[in-house]
């Protein structure tokens, strides 16, 4: 009789550890549900902020001087910041926003895969700088980190800034980076940049024509939104074709593009002194 109740209970606790583990799938199912739900409605939003303040953006006139363009900038119009060598076989082509949270999501996402693919000579990046943000929701802030980090390619840093100011990202509705003090502060996490010329780059907005113009080339670009990331042309951002962008689909897609191509040699553009 005794065995008969062990059984019983053995088959109980058995009964017991199914459904618990059948719960935690269902939990783990409904959290990847949220999730994928969430990223989605957010870079749904993004798209359709950045149609919005890319046509807010038309009207008016600009207020900047001269656009003096960033000594090393690249392109059609000077309106590129490069990052690796001019020798790689492909282009990834980053239209962004300073302010923009779904910039700082890609870029946070996808950082450390984009630069082995720049060191390893196997892509160049050409960033080009955007001011949705400021059309949609006022303020400064993406003009005023634009023009900062276009002092910091004057001097070689502009990578490593560009990096800073997406880790130190405000929340899209404050303008912290309206504030040239905030800039330059940030600016000391960069070894070699907070010097007295980057300050007075950024204190008397050098750059923000070159900025301004850049911004009218995105408007009138036909981007929908920031980031717009393009490889050699072809958009990549939130999904090439029906592939959902990823890290590995990344390099994927840089593999087959290079296929047959060689790398550029490491080391072929000068690095910051």
């Amino acid at each position: 009789m005794s065995e008969k109740n062990e059984d019983r209970s053995r088959a109980a606790r058995d009964r017991l550890v199914q459904r618990r583990e059948q719960d935690r799938a269902r939990e783990r199912r409904r959290r990847t549900l949220i999730v994928s739900t969430a990223v989605v409605g957010v870079l749904a939003l993004a798209a359709v902020i950045g149609v919005i303040a890319a046509n807010a953006g038309k009207d008016g006139d600009s207020e900047a001087g001269p656009a003096v363009t960033p000594s090393g900038a690249q392109g059609e119009d000077g309106l590129a910041l490069q990052v690796g060598a001019d020798g790689a076989p492909s282009t990834l082509t980053i239209w962004e926003d300073f302010r923009c949270p779904v910039c700082a999501q890609f870029e946070n996402a996808f950082r450390d895969t984009i630069t082995e693919l720049a060191d390893s000579g196997q892509i160049k990046v050409e960033y080009h700088l955007a001011t949705i943000i400021d059309g949609n929701l006022g303020g400064s802030g993406s003009l005023r980190a634009a023009n900062a980090a276009a002092c910091a390619q004057d001097v070689g840093r502009f990578a490593p800034y560009h990096d800073v100011l997406y880790r130190n990202q405000p929340a899209e509705t404050d303008d912290a980076f309206g504030d040239n003090a905030k800039l330059i502060e940030l600016a000391g996490k960069v070894k070699g940049l907070d010097t007295p010329a980057f300050r007075s780059c950024v204190e008397d907005g050098t750059h923000d024509g070159w900025v301004e113009k850049s911004n009218k080339a995105f408007t009138e670009g036909g981007f929908q939104g920031t980031p717009t990331a393009l490889l050699n042309g072809e958009p990549i951002f939130p999904k090439k074709g029906d592939e959902q962008i990823s890290v590995a689909n990344l390099e994927k897609w840089v593999k087959e593009a290079n296929k047959g191509k060689k790398p550029a040699t490491v080391g072929a553009t000068p690095s910051p002194s």
